[in-house]
């Protein structure tokens, strides 16, 4: 039985690159990450592979650019004076974030620089790169409505303490 959209799924997986072999991101024996299917909490690519899969399934899958982080975009390139960076020790490759125009943290990569300028780039560092990943499928159950909602799986709540004053706080 495939897993469905508004299902919550928790999976380990592993992510290389498929131009060196070289791992860039991995789970595998850790915290499980854990999603809704259908809302876009994970990149497409890897959700619809994970739609193909079941409770225990164990498998890899090529995710292209640009259905991973999408494709490079060399308009995501800024060049800035080097006085708004001052008190940071640059180094070519460093990531760097700031506040984007809506208010979003915004990671950008420092791609070159000189003593007069910087050149940022706001594209994700995975960009543009082919993904291999091997996935491990560890926990599907129907999200309930309050999850689908807010898109929230229980297992991703953060909860606060209540000290030691019980119940008496309003806490559940």
């Amino acid at each position: 039985m495939a897993i469905n959209d508004n299902q919550v799924v928790s999976i380990e997986y592993e992510v290389k690159l498929t131009e060196n072999n070289e791992i860039v991101d991995s789970n595998m024996g850790g915290e499980p990450l854990t999603f809704i299917v259908g809302k876009g909490q994970i990149i497409p690519g890897l959700e619809n592979y994970v739609k193909t899969m079941d409770l225990g399934d164990k498998g890899d899958v090529l995710v292209n650019a640009s259905d991973a982080y999408g494709d490079y975009d060399n308009s995501a390139l800024q060049t800035l004076p080097k006085e708004q960076f001052t008190g940071i020790e640059l180094q070519e490759g460093m990531s760097l974030y700031g506040q984007g125009e809506d208010g979003s943290t915004v990671q950008v990569t420092v791609k070159n620089f000189n003593d007069s300028d910087v050149t940022i780039d706001f594209n994700h560092p995975l960009a543009g790169k082919d993904l291999m990943f091997t996935v491990a499928v560890s926990m599907v159950r129907d999200a309930s409505n309050d999850e689908i909602l807010s898109g929230v799986p229980a297992e991703n709540e953060v909860h606060s303490s209540c000290g030691s004053h019980g119940d008496s706080c309003g806490c559940h």
